[in-house]
């Protein structure tokens, strides 16, 4: 059964929105006018602005400061299939910017409650590199975190160092703190700081690419 708000966007707007959605999860970017009018088979650019013009009237997308397209409210989290709550997929952080501030935004996608939790609060990031393949992490992969400002010995933590996060297990003793990569190849060491890092959240799991 459809979704109140699947019931008020056309078929063509739900497809530019599954390829919309499809480019900033797997490809890790915004699509541009262009690729959306090749994806959809257009014949003019003028097809593709008037069905993001119909999507950002209904309040679904929108254009950032830096004119990316974002999905600001996913139809698919409002399915009477499954509880799901929308949770925001971070893309690069900008330096000096809270984490969940919509420049950092690059999509809504709909996870379930049996995952996110309530009261917590959640965001998405997605892995690069292999530094915690052996932790089932890979590349490209998208991880769901519990936002939170502390975490325990072992646990694998999304920490904030200048403005760059990363995703590491989290280890402390008396004299420092150590972010300790879990990987196959041993090119990657730990990283050794004291108070020059933030913790965003801890992970709660890989939901894969």
């Amino acid at each position: 059964m459809k979704s109140r708000i699947e019931k008020v966007l056309t078929a063509k707007e739900l497809e530019l929105l599954r390829h919309l959605r499809n480019s900033i999860v797997h490809q890790g970017d915004s699509p541009s006018v262009r690729d959306l009018q090749d994806l959809m088979k257009y014949q003019s650019p003028r097809s593709v602005t008037k069905l993001l013009d119909h999507l950002q009237s209904k309040g679904i997308v929108k254009r950032r400061a830096d004119k990316k397209l974002i999905i600001i409210k996913d139809p698919e989290s409002h399915t009477q299939n499954a509880s799901t709550v929308d949770v925001p997929l971070i893309g690069r952080v900008a330096c000096g910017v809270p984490l969940l501030a919509e420049q950092n935004i690059e999509a809504m996608i709909p996870v379930s409650t049996q995952l996110a939790r309530s009261p917590h609060t959640y965001f998405l990031l997605r892995a690069h590199g292999d530094s915690m393949n052996a932790a089932g992490i890979n590349n490209g992969d998208i991880v769901l975190i519990k936002q939170t400002d502390c975490a325990k010995n072992g646990e694998i933590v999304v920490a904030l160092i200048d403005s760059e996060a990363t995703i590491k297990k989290f280890r402390k003793n008396e004299n420092a703190i150590f972010l300790e990569p879990q990987s196959t190849d041993p090119i990657h060491k730990p990283i050794i700081l004291h108070s020059d890092f933030r913790i965003q959240g801890i992970v709660v799991t890989s939901l894969g690419d």
